[in-house]
């Protein structure tokens, strides 16, 4: 019935999947391409495994020793047991990474000058060439890259700088520095140049810098873990053998610098400890001069001997003093006798003086007294003997007086003397304790720089020793070794990017392709576009764009334009008596209008339906091509200008032999075909063949470029709009939205022309009934599934 869509079988879960195979169908149809991209690839992944330089990946370990576990003989032992690592890994990779280190390297190896074997078409970096090239120049001189390519024969070396000057060196000789090579090149003389005739090599004398800084950008160090003390160094480069040279350079400059700062650290202690003992002596001897005088000035030696001889002196000055004053006690006694007895009398003796003298003469006195008595008894005074003995006592009496006095003079001097002694002896002794603290002071100053100075004796010793046997800074777990396998370029993963390399270019192309294509193709293209018009068919592509159907014909364009019949059916609904007028238009020209117009009516005409076919696009006519007759014969221009023509004089005899099948031809081109297709006389005219045939098919002009269409747009029952795939831009779509929802075509519904064969819906063509041209050849692929699907079943 009217208004019905196009028959099409829908099937929800099938539309999905198609989606699906309609994203990789675009991509799978152009295989070839992927085919010899995937090919190109993989010859030039090939080319670059045979040409690129090989990298091989040589890696060293090092242990980093703890300072603070060394054995160093002033450390407490316990120290050594109960302390834990304080090694800052970070701190210590960022000095073997530091420019310092690695310039010291550079410069040790001379890694600023490669040598490099030149081939057919690969240059190979080497270690070890026939001859070593020295620079003449300061090195931090050089700005830029100097580059010598050297050609080894048995006569000798030919140098050629970037300027084609070149320099002969003879075997065993040693090149002069010049203007043009300031470098001295000298044959080894362990090498024999006959071994290396024909060979050529380039040298390449780099800035420290620049080599110093890619060294770092090359080189990893890196922890094996967070709590390990080891080190792994890694470096990749064209030759092994460079890279474990530089990297047991590295260790090994690595080493010494560690060592280095520790001997600093140590020279620098000797050093201080040699200026501070210099300085204590001079003190030492101050203070010992010091306390040396203090003790002179106050007649000490030693403290306590001192006190204890002052004490002494002070006790032997008293009992002098006592004694003393006991003899002139008793030297008193006796004055006082001699002054209190008789003339004649006894004197007492041995009372306890101590002078000889005294006691002599007391004894001769009482000697003679006692003589006196003696006589005295028996003679009378004027006894001659008894007078000269009473003279003698006299005399004796006068000496002992006499000697008396003089002993207590020299007793009361030597008592003053004994008191002065008692009293400096005192004296002396109650001033010890100032001197005490005096001397005490001195001494603890001594005692101080006496400790400090044996001190730092002992330190110079343990400064010197740690010196002298300084340890490494490290333990070498594994010098440079190289893995054979090379890092660079691995084949399987050259192999893996080129294959992948080969689909994605091709892909992206594709893919931009696509992206920036503003053209249809295919059914899905429209529907996206555009769904609120049905598509009534799908006419496929062929090479012969005047392709067009035969009576029972059964090839795939007859089959398309018997669908599209079927579905303009649907589209006009119930027949009633009157034929049914359906226009043919598009947008622009040249999108198959009006062959979709001339095989419809045939496909009718083969149902043995009575067909006009009428040719409306006056200004531009092309129904005439297919008959192969003038355009300006007879036709609907000349019936709309002339009133005088009868209709079925411009109807013609149809395709081939088919009697249901009219022509009416456009006619000659008209200068106002606006003006004639609005006229009655058009309106007449498509009444009338209305009902003298059962279909009229109108090839009208295309709507965008003029508006001939859309004056006559309300005699039709249906309007196909034409759009051609690979042809049509996407962006005539908004037109057609327009035209559609203003109304101004009536019925409309799309046929998309020119469809590739594999781009067609397969609900249409994809299955034939098994004769004639009705089967599609299915693509490779399919057709190989499809066999597949077939033994799986069997």
């Amino acid at each position: 019935m009217k208004g019905s869509p196009p028959y099409s079988l829908d099937i929800q879960e099938e539309e999905e999947q198609f989606d699906i195979k309609r994203a990789l169908s675009k991509y799978v149809r152009y295989w070839p391409w992927f085919l010899v991209a995937v090919f190109i690839s993989l010859v030039i992944g090939y080319f670059y495994l045979r040409y690129a330089p090989i990298v091989f990946e040589s890696v060293a370990k090092i242990k980093i020793l703890d300072d603070s576990k060394e054995l160093n003989i002033s450390m407490d032992p316990m120290s050594i047991l109960n302390g834990s690592s304080k090694i800052n890994m970070d701190n210590e990779i960022e000095v073997i990474e530091s420019y310092r280190i690695l310039s010291h390297v550079v410069n040790e190896l001379d890694l600023d000058v490669t040598y490099a074997v030149v081939g057919k078409l690969k240059t190979t970096q080497i270690w070890d060439a026939p001859f070593f090239v020295a620079k003449e120049f300061p090195t931090d001189s050089l700005t830029n890259s100097l580059s010598y390519t050297v050609s080894v024969a048995a006569s000798g070396l030919t140098i050629v700088d970037e300027d084609n000057h070149k320099l002969t060196v003879e075997p065993n000789q040693t090149s002069i520095p010049s203007k043009y090579f300031p470098i001295s090149v000298t044959p080894l003389k362990s090498v024999n140049l006959e071994d290396f005739s024909e060979a050529t090599y380039q040298v390449v004398i780099s800035p420290v810098k620049e080599v110093v800084l890619n060294l770092i950008d090359e080189m990893k160090v890196e922890s094996t873990n967070k709590t390990s003390e080891i080190l792994t160094l890694s470096l990749q480069g064209e030759n092994p053998e460079r890279n474990e040279h530089i990297l047991n350079k590295i260790i090994e400059t690595f080493n010494e610098d560690g060592i280095l700062d520790r001997q600093l650290v140590s020279k620098r202690t000797v050093d201080f400890t040699d200026e501070r003992i210099v300085s204590l002596s001079g003190e030492l001897s101050t203070i010992e001069e010091k306390k040396e005088s203090f003790q002179r000035n106050n007649n000490l030696s030693y403290i306590e001997a001192d006190a204890g001889m002052s004490i002494q002196k002070k006790s032997i000055a008293e009992d002098q003093v006592n004694k003393l004053e006991t003899q002139i006690e008793l030297s008193k006694l006796l004055s006082e006798s001699l002054s209190n007895q008789g003339d004649y009398g006894l004197l007492p003796a041995d009372i306890g003086l101590e002078s000889s003298s005294i006691n002599s003469l007391v004894s001769s006195y009482n000697k003679i007294a006692l003589e006196r008595q003696k006589l005295a008894a028996s003679a009378g005074e004027n006894n001659p003997t008894l007078q000269e003995l009473s003279n003698q006592l006299s005399r004796a009496k006068q000496n002992i007086i006499n000697t008396v006095n003089v002993y207590q003079q020299q007793q009361n001097v030597s008592l003053g003397q004994f008191n002065q002694q008692k009293s400096r002896a005192g004296a002396q002794f109650s001033r010890i304790p100032e001197k005490q603290n005096i001397l005490r002071s001195i001494e603890r100053q001594q005692s101080i720089k006496e400790s400090l100075y044996l001190l730092l004796l002992q330190k110079r010793e343990e400064a010197a020793i740690n010196y002298a046997v300084t340890a490494p800074s490290i333990k070498v777990v594994d010098y440079g070794l190289s893995d054979t396998r090379p890092v660079s370029p691995k084949k399987k993963v050259v192999y893996a990017i080129s294959f992948l390399m080969g689909l994605l270019v091709p892909f992206g192309v594709l893919y931009m392709k696509f992206t920036l294509d503003t053209k249809i193709h295919e059914r899905a293209d429209v529907e996206k576009l555009y769904a609120d018009i049905p598509i009534a068919a799908e006419i496929p592509y062929f090479e012969n764009i005047k392709s067009f159907t035969q009576a029972n014909d059964r090839s795939i364009l007859a089959e398309s334009f018997r669908i599209l019949s079927t579905n303009v059916n649907y589209l006009l609904g119930k027949k009633g008596k009157e034929g049914k007028v359906v226009y043919v238009t598009s947008s622009v020209k040249e999108e198959g209008k009006t062959l979709v117009a001339l095989n419809l009516s045939l496909a009718y005409a083969s149902l043995k339906k009575k067909v006009l076919l009428v040719g409306a696009d006056l200004r531009n006519p092309q129904l005439h091509t297919y008959f192969n007759i003038d355009k300006n014969s007879i036709g609907l221009s000349n019936y709309l200008h002339d009133s005088k023509i009868v209709w079925k004089d411009c109807i013609n005899k149809g395709f081939g032999l088919n009697d249901f099948h009219k022509v009416c031809f456009s006619g000659a081109i008209p200068p106002n075909a606006p003006e004639l297709l609005s006229s009655l006389a058009y309106e007449e005219f498509i009444n009338t063949v209305k009902n003298e045939f059962d279909y009229v098919i109108v090839d009208c002009a295309p709507t965008l470029l003029v508006t001939d269409t859309l004056l006559i747009s309300e005699y039709a029952d249906a309007t196909l709009f034409v759009v051609r795939a690979d042809y049509t831009d996407k962006r005539l779509f908004e037109f057609i939205k327009g035209l559609n929802k203003n109304h101004r075509l009536k019925n409309m519904s799309f046929v998309i022309n020119d469809v590739k064969i594999d781009k067609l819906n397969g609900y249409n063509y994809g299955y034939g009934y098994g004769y004639g041209e009705s089967v599609i050849t299915r693509p490779w692929y399919k057709r190989i599934f499809k066999k597949k699907a077939k033994k799986s079943k069997s």
